[in-house]
């Protein structure tokens, strides 16, 4: 994980509760984020398989890496609104999966 991963996603956070509060509506919008940015990489993906035989080649695997790294920082902002230590759930989540990695030896 990169170690600027969690203060960039902190002052992202602050920025957004500065200009839009921090209701209910804003912790949706937030939410509603990284499901826009994941539609973004699936997107991309279509467009660097050429599976729109209109549009053909439109992306490449390059394109397709940036938009799966604006997902990961949307759900760093969005894990934000719903807990005060993002950083240690992210470590635990981690670290649960990687004990289910390493218990089914793939």
């Amino acid at each position: 994980m990169s170690a600027i991963l969690l203060p960039v996603a902190a002052r992202i956070a602050a920025a957004l509760d500065t200009a839009n509060g921090v209701g209910e509506h804003e912790i949706a919008m937030r939410l509603m984020k990284v499901t826009e940015e994941a539609g973004e990489a699936s997107a991309a993906y279509i467009g660097m398989t050429g599976q729109n035989p209109r549009k053909n080649i439109t992306h490449t695997t390059a394109d397709v890496a940036d938009e799966l790294c604006d997902v990961i920082v949307a759900a760093t902002v969005a894990l934000h609104a719903f807990t005060d230590t993002p950083g240690p759930d992210l470590t635990a989540k981690l670290d649960t999966v990687a004990r289910r990695l390493n218990a089914t030896h793939l």
